[in-house]
């Protein structure tokens, strides 16, 4: 484990120190095909910090999570990502109090949460102290008591005998799958993330299984979102041509995975080169790419970041520091969260942890706000490889 660290900690030198030179004599060619994508100029320094509002303070809703703002500000986090902060359907609901995905409202605001002037509330204070504040959107199915089934059931994935049903491959009973063969679901969920703009000045969207859902809806919408005010779109994907037009940012899954298979053994410290140049192949050179070691999906369904990454926890979080992206931190990890935390039920985070974890994420929000080597996007650093003649210990 300690060749592990040290060998990490040489790699995020050598991009920090190598970065201001903007060199690429060592990294391949880009893909041809560019993004269009213009970036709000705020997203370049930008942390982005997820919030979970059910789970992240005993009361669980909007003035609770308001009062902690000031903590975040310290902390230096940019961009706060709320989870689905809609109401939450009843019919095969899983668990006590559901899944979040599973939207009952896309124009209201979950009612264990606070009321939509408290959630405005929230977005203008944080606006204040100059947070920016993006909505996790599920743009590719709701639960099956949303009034769009009763209304439009054929805006819905019908089988054989017009019973609609989770999207294909997947054990979420809870949800009904869209089409999106249909203008109308097109024109309305459009309009539905338009609503969140014009009403409560939120600025931009996460947007839930993205790749499920057809490229040219995200194309048309964030053009429609655009003309309201320059918003910042990621997805919950990995796939390049979603850079061209709709998306600053994609998830860097391919890498958090390769961190968890070296942390454990199973991979080389050679992966992390030749993953980044694969990167650099396969996307646009201003494309956005998140990086993490951790996510609501991962903390509740594969582990927290000690029982994937062990001790190299805190090496891998710098790495997704020093990566040619932006670094996410979800809530808790800055104190330490060393539990699974509930997906469908009531499960309090607590923050009386380890703080050394809070001094940490602090200095390192303060390296991305200050080093011009660690910009997000095309204004940053490149990695540059060092040659060596054992590349297979590394």
């Amino acid at each position: 484990m300690r060749k592990i660290l040290f060998v990490i900690s040489l790699l995020i030198s050598q991009f920090i120190l190598s970065g201001c030179k903007n060199t690429t004599d060592k990294t391949p060619d880009r893909n041809a095909a560019e993004t269009s994508v213009k970036h709000p100029e705020w997203s370049r320094k930008s942390v982005i910090y997820e919030v979970n509002i059910r789970q992240y303070s005993p009361e669980g809703n909007f003035a609770a999570f308001e009062k902690d703002l000031p903590r975040l500000k310290e902390l230096g986090v940019d961009i706060l990502w709320l989870m689905p902060i809609f109401p939450i359907g009843e019919k095969n609901r899983k668990g006590t109090l559901g899944s979040p995905y599973a939207v009952k409202d896309y124009k209201a605001v979950n009612p264990d949460y606070g009321t939509m002037d408290e959630f405005k509330s929230l977005v203008k204070k944080a606006h204040q102290m100059g947070f920016k504040v993006i909505l996790d959107w599920v743009a590719n199915h709701t639960a099956w008591d949303n009034e769009m089934f009763a209304q439009h059931p054929d805006w819905y994935t019908l089988d054989s005998a017009g019973n609609p049903g989770p999207p294909a491959g997947t054990d979420w009973h809870d949800v009904i799958d869209l089409n999106y063969s249909n203008r109308g679901l097109r024109n309305y969920m459009t309009d539905a993330m338009k609503f969140w703009l014009t009403e409560a000045d939120v600025d931009g969207f996460r947007c839930d299984v993205a790749g499920m859902v057809p490229v040219d809806f995200w194309d048309s919408t964030r053009m429609e979102l655009d003309k309201i005010k320059p918003v910042f779109m990621l997805a919950e994907a990995e796939e390049p041509e979603l850079h061209k037009k709709a998306f600053d940012m994609t998830y860097g899954w391919e890498f958090h995975h390769i961190m968890n298979q070296i942390a454990q053994g199973k991979q080389k410290l050679s992966e992390i080169p030749d993953y980044i140049k694969r990167n650099n192949t396969r996307f646009p050179k201003d494309a956005y790419r998140m990086y993490f070691t951790s996510n609501h999906d991962e903390n509740t369904w594969n582990g927290t970041v000690f029982e994937r990454l062990g001790k190299a926890a805190k090496p891998f979080a710098v790495l997704t520091y020093a990566m040619p992206g932006m670094p996410l931190i979800y809530n808790g990890q800055e104190v330490g969260l060393n539990k699974r935390l509930s997906f469908f039920d009531k499960d309090t985070i607590n923050w009386n942890t380890d703080s050394t974890f809070t001094e940490f994420y602090t200095k390192l929000n303060f390296l991305k706000h200050k080093n011009i080597a660690l910009l997000n996007g095309s204004q940053g650093g490149e990695f540059i490889f060092l040659e060596n003649n054992q590349p297979e210990h590394i």
